[in-house]
């Protein structure tokens, strides 16, 4: 569903929704991340209906997350490999599945993220690059940047987590 107010343009969480918010380009992603290329081996793993999964690839090709390859001729058949915008994703789509396992799967994990060489299981965190620390609610804001116009510093400036001691407004 969309939302009635279009979010600000500013906005990088609202921004990336616009981008790839739709929850077949997520799955679509997710599958390209495992190695799939092609349309068939998509619309067999997604179980998405041909003109569905037509216009998904287009539109994650003209965001630039895919680049559309020829790999046959007569009939021209393309592949789509992940650009390296499109393998930037790959975190976000790793935190969704970390969080889904943590809080959606109520009879236990079904999938697990695992260590190529080793085969272990991988339990993801996001850390801050500098110091390594886990990135929480607890230790991070978010705070205007130094393109940030005046309607977003005066949003930012009306939201308690850079003053956490202030009275509710």
């Amino acid at each position: 569903m969309q939302p009635r107010k279009k979010p600000s343009s500013e906005c990088p969480a609202a921004r990336t929704l616009e981008s790839v918010g739709e929850w077949w380009s997520i799955l679509i992603l997710r599958d390209a991340f495992q190695g799939c290329t092609r349309f068939e081996k998509f619309q067999r793993s997604l179980g998405i209906a041909p003109n569905i999964l037509a216009r998904r690839l287009k539109h994650l090709t003209a965001q630039g997350m895919f680049e559309r390859r020829l790999y046959h001729k007569r009939p021209n058949w393309y592949e789509y490999v992940l650009t390296p915008k499109g393998r930037d994703f790959f975190p976000v789509v790793v935190a969704m599945f970390a969080w889904g396992n943590k809080h959606l799967s109520p009879k236990g994990k079904s999938l697990l993220m695992a260590d190529r060489a080793s085969s272990r299981a991988v339990e993801p965190i996001i850390v801050a690059a500098g110091t390594l620390t886990p990135v929480t609610p607890d230790n991070v804001v978010l705070v205007p940047g130094p393109k940030a116009s005046p309607d977003m510093l005066r949003r930012l400036g009306s939201m308690r987590a850079l003053r956490p001691d202030s009275p509710p407004t």
